[in-house]
């Protein structure tokens, strides 16, 4: 039976609800509703995850200019609250290809983003339907990178900005960031999932406006990561990747590459047989997609405590399984988890081919090397790893992982012999 969430689901008919072709629907009971019309983030009737849905999803014809606004035929406004944001590189790193043995390696680097990470891209559309519904004040959980990008494009757009961090668990230039762009800050004594928990409560009762990925306008910005790496890697190799592999934390990103490639099938701009395999990356100390997936559940556990040096992926609850586990399993893909040993020594090595990035970003390589050592990803795949965040979002992480300084005295010669010791 097809569901709306088939791969090969064709594009939908627009409701009477839809606003200029756009549209709410609910991926549990697929009721429908209004765009802009007032603040949801879940179904009215079930509760189930809402997703923005479109009478006429775009051609890659359809797309000009640069960043995540060249991609305005797949997005419900023409413009956003930009920075501007997207436009990040596809490295090469031809060493580490070599040593990972897959016939192409390709880098997608998000933490190149004007806050560092691929949150921009979510916030320049999210921040701009807050605009659209009339609210005043912002709001988040955060394990950083959300908090950074929220405070930014918040700051941009004139809007208050409240954010909610675990307290002791975000890393230091993480919370630099939402500071000098002027949010309030509220450190809860508890873990990520529970200031989600709490934020939600405030934006069901009105006081804030919720930009997690629970949002649905959010996940718009970050499907433009799926159409640069396609764009990018069939103009330099004439093929599509077969394989995107990353992190996971919420699960925002599976989610809205997923969706990404499901609505270039409607269009008829991809075919099936082409859209990449996304596999996802977890650290095994908050790992609960990765338990879904090995076991063949439907939807995840909550792990109540979890730890990790990739702070960033520090979740034991993904609010976007539902949108996520279809899109690993309809894409043939898989999931993965790695220890932090795996993840600095990942880190270490995409430093060596200078592409900087913080611990949860080098997560997609350490699970790119484990599944290749398993024989599950094979020596002739093309695969584009994502790397999420930029390494001086945690310095601190950087610091441990990278050589430590030698003392040497105030003398020329003195630092030659040194040197050559």
């Amino acid at each position: 039976m097809s569901t709306s969430l088939d791969l090969a689901a064709p594009a939908p008919a627009a409701p009477a609800v839809a606003d200029d072709g756009v549209w709410l629907a609910c991926i549990a009971c697929g009721e429908t509703f209004a765009p802009f019309e007032t603040i949801r983030y879940t179904c009215d009737h079930c509760d189930g995850l809402l997703e923005v849905r479109y009478a006429d999803p775009p051609t890659f014809g359809d797309f000009e200019g640069r960043g995540v606004w060249r991609y305005a035929d797949a997005l419900p406004f023409e413009e956003g609250v930009s920075l501007p944001e997207g436009d990040t590189p596809l490295h090469h790193v031809p060493r580490l290809e070599t040593e990972v043995g897959v016939e192409r390696l390709r880098i997608k680097h998000e933490g190149m983003n004007p806050t560092g990470a691929f949150k921009d891209r979510g916030m320049t559309v999210g921040v701009r339907v807050a605009q659209e519904l009339g609210v005043g004040r912002l709001a988040c959980a955060s394990t950083g990178n959300t908090s950074a990008a929220l405070a930014a494009y918040g700051a941009r757009g004139g809007m208050e900005t409240l954010v909610l961090l675990p307290a002791g668990k975000v890393a230091s230039g993480k919370i630099a960031q939402a500071a000098l762009h002027d949010a309030r800050i509220l450190e809860v004594d508890g873990n990520f999932d529970d200031c989600l928990d709490i934020v939600q409560e405030l934006a069901m009762a009105g006081e804030v406006y919720l930009l997690n990925s629970l949002n649905p306008f959010r996940l718009e910005g970050q499907k433009t990561i799926g159409l640069e790496i396609l764009e990018t890697f069939m103009t330099d190799h004439g093929t599509y990747p077969d394989r995107i592999v990353l992190p996971v934390g919420n699960a925002g990103n599976t989610a809205a590459l997923y969706k990404c490639f499901r609505e270039l099938v409607q269009s008829g701009a991809l075919a099936p047989v082409d859209v990449p395999k996304l596999t996802g990356v977890q650290a095994e100390g908050a790992a609960p997609m990765v338990e879904a997936v090995e076991e063949g559940n439907d939807e995840i556990r909550r792990w109540p405590d979890v730890e990790t040096i990739a702070t960033a992926i520090r979740i034991g609850n993904p609010v976007n399984a539902p949108k996520a586990l279809p899109g690993i399993r309809e894409t043939g893909g898989t999931a993965i988890s790695v220890s932090d040993e795996e993840i600095t020594d990942a880190q270490r090595a995409l430093a060596g081919e200078g592409v900087g990035v913080e611990p949860a970003s080098a997560a997609s390589v350490a699970g790119l090397r484990k599944l290749r050592d398993r024989g599950i990803v094979g020596a002739d795949e093309q695969v584009v790893c994502l790397t999420t965040g930029h390494l001086l979002k945690d310095p601190d992480a950087a610091f441990e992982a990278g050589n430590d300084p030698e003392p040497v005295p105030n003398d020329a010669e003195a630092v030659l012999d040194h040197i050559g010791e």
